[in-house]
């Protein structure tokens, strides 16, 4: 909880993905996987580092990534910012 406490202080607000990708043994198939990591807006340094991660060592070619960023602004008040990127 205080490493939680810590990375918001520093800027830091949680960052849910849900990364659509392909099958790699069929193509046609769509297949969602869930990420969820303390990052920083609007760059996305660590789920940006993920997707190249997926890209270079895992298999299923990436088609798009949905996701939600909040960000604690003050006691008991968030802000939330929401994006798409598609990238097939």
């Amino acid at each position: 909880m205080a490493a939680d406490m810590e990375m918001m202080l520093k800027g830091y607000g949680i960052t849910t993905a849900q990364i659509l990708y392909r099958m790699p043994d069929h193509p046609a198939l769509l297949q969602t996987f869930l990420w969820q990591h303390y990052d920083l807006a609007p760059e996305f340094p660590e789920m940006q580092g993920f997707l190249k991660f997926w890209q270079e060592k895992l298999d299923g070619p990436l088609h798009s990534v949905r996701y939600v960023h909040r960000k604690l602004i003050a006691a008991g008040e968030w802000r939330a910012l929401k994006g798409e990127f598609i990238l097939h």
